[in-house]
């Protein structure tokens, strides 16, 4: 069976709105601005997971179509079971998410292999990236047309509230090691993970 994907799901979603082509449904997705949290950037891993949900039956190939002098296309439709598959994907999601190993995570948890200094610089770096990222969420939410439903919407709201988050934590974080506030030893952390594990590492 199709592994469980955002892209999948988008795929799914939209073969189930109506029938289309991989052309048109990648284009949707940027212009919906699902391309923010689908990733699209690459049409050859779009088709890779349109002929897996082909092969596993969650989409039929319906028609093709031609345009002038462009190569045929084709339309491709969500089954029945492709539509069911996709109501129970957004219910695991939403209910259920995947334990996710985020990399921002995984740099905090070893942040002591830099010296407080080092790491400061690398975090006032990514304070600034949060903080552009987050103006630019809120200005396209902004301009969204006043027509469009709220559900429509919905995650880039989600994606503000964690942004604003990731920036106040951030910002404190650094505001801590700027201060001194929060700094730290190598040398003095190696010995209490040693102390921590007597064994040393060695089977009993």
């Amino acid at each position: 069976m199709t592994q469980r994907s955002g892209l999948a799901l988008a795929v799914l979603a939209l073969a189930a709105e109506e029938p289309m082509h991989p052309y048109r449904m990648q284009r949707l997705l940027r212009e919906r601005g699902k391309d923010q949290v689908v990733n699209v950037g690459q049409r050859s891993q779009l088709y890779k997971t349109i002929d897996r949900l082909v092969r596993d039956g969650l989409l039929v190939a319906q028609a093709t179509e031609r345009e002038f002098a462009r190569p045929e296309r084709t339309v491709y439709a969500a089954s029945a079971s492709g539509v069911d598959l996709a109501v129970t994907w957004t219910l695991d999601m939403l209910t259920a998410p995947r334990h996710e190993f985020a990399e921002f995570t995984a740099g905090l948890a070893y942040l002591p292999l830099l010296d407080p200094e080092v790491a400061a610089d690398a975090l006032a770096l990514r304070l600034s990236d949060r903080r552009g990222e987050l103006e630019r969420v809120r200005r396209d939410l902004a301009l969204a047309p006043d027509f469009l439903p709220r559900i429509v919407v919905i995650e880039a709201e989600y994606a503000v509230a964690h942004l604003e988050t990731d920036v106040a934590w951030i910002a404190a974080l650094l505001d801590d090691l700027r201060s001194g506030a929060l700094a730290w030893d190598r040398a003095a952390l190696t010995d209490i993970a040693r102390r921590a594990d007597p064994g040393g590492g060695e089977p009993s």
